[in-house]
């Protein structure tokens, strides 16, 4: 199949070399069996390139199984994770009424997709990497293992090299996975295809609602073309969809424009680079990151003062035992030699401020999700994205703020 033919059946707007590259390169591989490892930022349409391999190798004509089985590792809690992939035998665990596949047995002979790979927890890694070396699964309460013919394509939207040097992501898994890997530019990297894609989402909305399509004007056009998209593909198609929906003037100006681009901020830098290009983006500290690491601090130096507390407070209850043991009183080490935090002014924080500033990031941190589910109509991947968590980050911090979508 020819370039211009695959973008064609697969809706994919854009002539950006890169683009093209990986689009080629992307058909070349899908008749073989090797693993592909997609990276590229939130939104540039990994799941995409999952479809084109599967549907253009053998494995399209699977009879058993479900032919391709996309599982977003993110998402999925990490206690259940194991069932979900591997499935259970029945009596596994409190609940397990029944035996259930999981989704490695139902993709046999197919393909499975692992989006957000670099979020998958370590002890889920080495079972993984076992099931690419052996093609063998052990079902959660079972010992006995499965044989699955299984094709894999992972895809992350992080710096899975980063992750590797850390020792968040196994590298034996990582080069396992990366048989072959296919980058995806950004969009804010693919200026001259965003005109493209802007007039194909405005008419394909047109052609929707029964509506004339949107048009730009020459400095409209500029804007969204220097405008940083960090939301990729996935956020033009949005903000295109609700100006055409919304405004009633058909030709879109910058003063138009502005209203629906100004809410995202621009400080916000990109999590993910070209791993085949070596060239590390510098990543600014973003305010979602200050407030995480100003409520692990106070968090940590509660925790200490507890325990200097509880110390003191077992040294006190020593003395006054009446122990044999104990140091006289007129001993110089009878008094403890224990850290005081003191209040100056200037110098320190007390506890209250502390816990009162404790407080008040809290509540930044569940305003800031509360909005970004308010912006994306209460999709959680889509505000994951926007705030630059997994999926699974953002479900925690919904139960941890008690926050109904």
């Amino acid at each position: 199949m020819d370039i211009q033919t695959l973008k064609q059946r697969y809706d994919i707007i854009g002539n950006d070399p890169r683009l093209l590259l990986a689009l080629n390169k992307a058909i070349q591989v899908a008749a073989t069996d090797l693993s592909i490892l997609i990276t590229g930022e939130s939104g540039v349409g990994k799941d995409v390139f999952s479809r084109i391999i599967h549907e253009n190798s053998l494995r399209k004509h699977v009879r058993q199984g479900r032919g391709l089985i996309s599982v977003n590792c993110g998402a999925i809690p990490e206690g259940t994770i194991e069932s979900e992939l591997f499935g259970h035998v029945k009596g596994a665990f409190t609940g397990a009424d029944r035996t259930r596949k999981g989704y490695f047995e139902e993709a046999d002979g197919g393909t499975i997709f692992l989006d957000e790979i670099g979020e998958l927890p370590l002890a889920m890694q080495v079972k993984l990497l076992r099931v690419l070396e052996n093609g063998e699964i052990i079902p959660v309460g079972s010992s006995s293992p499965l044989k699955v013919n299984v094709r894999v394509v992972a895809a992350t939207n992080v710096d899975i090299v980063e992750a590797v040097r850390s020792g968040r992501f196994r590298e034996d898994l990582y080069y396992r996975l990366n048989q072959i890997s296919i980058y995806l530019p950004p969009l804010r990297e693919r200026k001259d295809d965003i005109p493209m894609l802007f007039r194909k989402f405005s008419s394909d909305v047109a052609e929707k609602y029964h509506m004339p399509p949107i048009v730009l004007t020459e400095d409209a056009k500029r804007i969204m073309m220097d405008y940083p998209w960090y939301g990729n593909v996935r956020e033009l198609k949005n903000i295109t969809e609700q100006i055409a929906v919304v405004e009633t003037e058909r030709t879109i100006t910058p003063a138009i424009l502005q209203n629906y681009l100004s809410y995202v901020p621009s400080e916000r830098m990109p999590a993910v680079v070209n791993p085949e290009s070596g060239n590390t983006a510098a990543s600014a500290i973003t305010d979602r990151e200050l407030l995480l690491k100003a409520l692990s601090m106070g968090q940590m130096i509660n925790e200490m003062r507890q325990e200097i507390n509880e110390l003191r407070q077992a040294v006190q209850q020593l003395g006054q035992s009446g122990a044999q043991w104990a140091i006289p009183a007129d001993h110089p080490q009878a008094t403890p030699h224990l850290p005081v935090v003191h209040s100056h002014d200037d110098d320190f924080l007390t506890p209250e401020i502390i816990e009162d500033d404790a407080i008040a990031l809290e509540e930044r941190e569940r305003n800031a999700i509360a909005k970004a589910l308010e912006r994306n109509n209460g999709n959680r991947k889509l505000a994951a994205a926007e705030l630059h968590i997994s999926e699974r980050t953002l479900y925690r911090k919904l139960k941890e703020y008690n926050i109904s979508e």
